[in-house]
């Protein structure tokens, strides 16, 4: 599609990418903040650049309804047949994912009571076309949630940020905070079941030489990882 970015991880590695997605944040510390700010029960949910379909079930199970989008057609297919394998239909019934672009979400204007995106394409200043797209589709009221990583602390944001020197947190910060969103620092952690998974993630997270580093220098399966929840809730009053 137009414009889009191949992902370096998931598009490539879907098998490891979902080792990951079933690692991050055990402790559901994203869950209960995005819950404090907007619950999605009973919502029309939008999951943004949803990959193979992670996070769509889980949302689904209090949603009305959960729509992913996602451009790599390869990760589409594995979305549709995730939610086509689900035990539950009527959990499957309020799932539908469809090929798209965060810069023109294929969704009618003034639907969605909930945006979710996590770690695709909302990593600050360049994805102002997505952000439109964001207001245009929310109702009053609505809410949106972008989880990116905080290179400013934890063990994993250094890493992150040695590995890419030029990346400039403050200048992300200032960026989401200049759009109207707010900020909320949480500490979550990686937890993988083996130390084999850990280097498979590791290795397609990082380049090869960063990751090597990474490797040798760390023990175990797990680490400490801080990340940013931005939110923007549409206003209640006269919108657009």
């Amino acid at each position: 599609m137009s414009g889009v970015i191949p992902s370096p991880n998931i598009w490539r590695y879907p098998a490891v990418y979902e080792v990951e997605n079933r690692s991050v944040d055990p402790d559901g510390v994203l869950e209960q903040a995005m819950r404090a700010v907007r619950p999605w029960d009973g919502a029309a949910v939008l999951d943004i650049g949803c990959g193979s379909g992670y996070h769509l079930p889980r949302f689904a199970r209090d949603a009305a309804s959960v729509t992913g989008v996602e451009p790599h057609p390869p990760l589409v297919q594995l979305a549709r047949r995730r939610v086509a394998a689900l035990d539950d239909p009527d959990l499957a019934s309020r799932i539908e994912v469809r090929a798209g672009t965060a810069q023109a979400l294929p969704v009618p204007s003034n639907s969605i009571d909930v945006v979710h995106a996590r770690w695709a394409y909302f990593f600050g200043p360049g994805c102002e076309p997505g952000l439109a797209e964001i207001r245009r589709v929310l109702k009053r009221g609505g809410v949106a949630f972008v989880i990116d990583n905080d290179a400013t602390r934890s063990t994993f944001g250094r890493w992150f940020q040695e590995w890419l020197p030029k990346y400039d947190p403050k200048a992300v910060e200032a960026f989401w905070r200049k759009q109207g969103w707010t900020r909320v620092p949480l500490d979550i952690r990686w937890d993988m079941p083996t130390r084999a998974d850990f280097e498979a993630v590791v290795r397609i997270e990082f380049s090869a030489e960063h990751a090597a580093k990474i490797l040798a220098s760390h023990p175990g399966s797990s680490v400490d990882y801080a990340v940013n929840l931005f939110w923007f809730e549409a206003p209640r009053g006269l919108w657009r």
